[in-house]
């Protein structure tokens, strides 16, 4: 099926997650307290990490754009086991994470609504350094909503404050604001497939 240009369109209010932001993230994010974390190496495992909510794109978008990675050669993690509620974040995909050059992010309306999303993307950005990128991906949710917190996330967020460490909280809420200042791609909910020529891997080298 082929795209159409009124389903998809850039992100023009944010950038890229240029090298000279890294420490400045890494920083901020460490001031809350995080653990540190062995830097990925140079040769990686996986090209791209997706990072979604499981509930609101697995059998759709985000199914779509795994196999239109797969099939253009692009070596996916994408995690398919239905978690647990509450369960916590797994070493393994800590180290998928550490383990791939590229971290997309696939943000949706319910993407705030769970805490492991949430640490997921703050390990993504705790392992930037030169070399690794980040491209969000706004799937049926306004980039102002990831940025600022509000609709949605502004109820997710609501509960978390009641359940979490002020500290974690504002982590989260951070790296939401952080991922989502990077220029990435909104896309509503009527996509199609294949996408413009892989069109989020056309601002890497």
């Amino acid at each position: 099926m082929a795209s159409t240009s009124s389903n998809i369109a850039s992100t023009n209010e944010g950038q890229k997650l240029k090298p000279e932001k890294f420490t400045t993230y890494q920083s901020h994010l460490s001031s809350f307290g995080s653990s540190s974390t062995s830097a990925p190496h140079d040769n990686y495992k996986y090209d791209v990490f997706l990072s979604f909510r499981g509930e609101d794109t697995r059998n759709g978008f985000t199914d779509h754009l795994h196999r239109d990675l797969v099939g253009n050669g692009i070596s996916v993690f994408k995690d398919d086991e239905e978690l647990d509620r509450g369960k916590e974040i797994s070493p393994e995909l800590l180290q998928a994470i550490e383990d791939s050059r590229f971290s997309m992010v696939v943000f949706s309306k319910n993407y705030a609504a769970s805490s492991w999303c949430l640490d997921e993307h703050v390990h993504i950005l705790e392992c930037i350094k030169p070399g690794k990128s980040i491209s969000p991906i706004f799937y049926d949710v306004d980039p102002s909503v990831v940025r600022h917190q509000s609709g949605t996330y502004a109820t997710a967020f609501a509960e978390f404050e009641k359940k979490h460490p002020a500290e974690k909280v504002k982590k989260w809420r951070f790296g939401l604001s952080a991922i989502a200042n990077i220029s990435g791609w909104h896309l509503n909910d009527r996509y199609s497939f294949p996408l413009p020529p892989l069109f989020f891997l056309q601002q890497y080298p």
